[in-house]
């Protein structure tokens, strides 16, 4: 009951910012512009402004921060480790890489396909890595720290090897920005949160059990590696589409499940990322403004303070690490 009073009024707060920002820009809008235009009666510039430029862009918000979240949730209660979340493990680097790669090489029409491929592959390697008769969260976190940094230096080699525009909109990219989002990109993100969100419904009793132990899980009838198999596979591929859609933005996988309430099912850590990145779009358009930040350097500035406050905590984090 109290995980679904927190998701009820992140997703109200969640409406409320977005509305907000259809107002926000360099053409100011009131509210009863943005609500006729979205009825169908605005003028041709209203239209343009609203459905054409803001909308998507607050649609592909809320939905990377949705598959952000719930990704990071997966791997937090897998790992049963604060720390365990795809930006810090190499996931949302890997999908970064191969992301660059498709920019660089074949163009921005093969990112989701580079993001998947990317991803899986650095999953595979962290795994496969930190297996030691079973994964330890200690393992999983120092081994993907290593991972994200190989794989940062290959990304920062490729940018090297790009001509100057093509390395400016790659850099921008890997910032992780919702500027310029489209109705294709709603679409990619809408498809992955909508074929996302009921798997990890389905999946969440596995979770819990997964979490008592793979003794009792198995005692409990689950098939275990299945289980923990498909798990893995859900929270990669919401980790890819995402970063395909808007970037590698940082903290909202590791900071949305530690905000929802303990023993929730997933789509409450969805129901706060979602608020997460719509605020701190919200902020990077405003707070500078006439200057447009990145979504990513909000929500760094955010999270990073929350990272060192988890790390200052041995009583939840250190004792997790040894």
């Amino acid at each position: 009951m109290k995980g679904f009073a927190v998701a009820t009024a992140a997703w109200l707060c969640t409406l409320v910012v977005g509305a907000f920002a259809l107002t926000q820009g360099d053409f100011a809008l009131s509210l009863a512009d943005v609500l006729r235009t979205l009825a169908g009666h605005g003028t041709l510039i209203t239209y343009d402004v609203v459905v054409g430029n803001r909308l998507p862009r607050v649609l592909v918000g809320i939905g990377v921060g949705t598959a952000f979240a719930v990704s990071g949730a997966i791997f937090q209660r897998l790992a049963r480790n604060p720390l365990v979340s795809p930006d810090l493990i190499g996931i949302n680097a890997g999908a970064a890489l191969a992301a660059v790669l498709m920019i660089t090489v074949l163009g921005s029409g093969w990112i989701p396909f580079g993001a998947l491929l990317g991803s899986l592959l650095a999953a595979i390697s962290v795994y496969l890595l930190a297996y030691r008769d079973g994964i330890a969260g200690h393992r999983l976190v120092l081994v993907g720290i290593g991972v994200t940094a190989i794989i940062g230096s290959l990304t920062a080699y490729l940018l090297t090897l790009a001509d100057i525009y093509t390395a400016k909109s790659a850099s921008m990219w890997l910032a992780g920005s919702l500027a310029g989002r489209s109705w294709s990109d709603v679409v990619l993100v809408g498809g992955t949160v909508g074929v996302g969100l009921p798997a990890a419904v389905v999946l969440t009793r596995q979770l819990r059990l997964l979490e008592l132990g793979d003794d009792v899980a198995r005692a409990l009838g689950v098939r275990v590696e299945l289980a923990r198999g498909a798990l893995i596979a859900l929270g990669v591929g919401l980790a890819a589409f995402a970063t395909a859609a808007a970037g590698p933005i940082g903290f909202v996988a590791l900071v949305a499940p530690q905000l929802a309430p303990r023993r929730t099912g997933l789509l409450v850590p969805g129901a706060i990322g979602a608020l997460l990145v719509v605020a701190s779009d919200l902020i990077a358009r405003t707070v500078v403004a006439p200057t447009v930040l990145p979504v990513g350097v909000v929500t760094a500035f955010l999270g990073a303070p929350y990272l060192l406050y988890l790390l200052s905590r041995p009583s939840r984090s250190w004792r997790s690490l040894r």
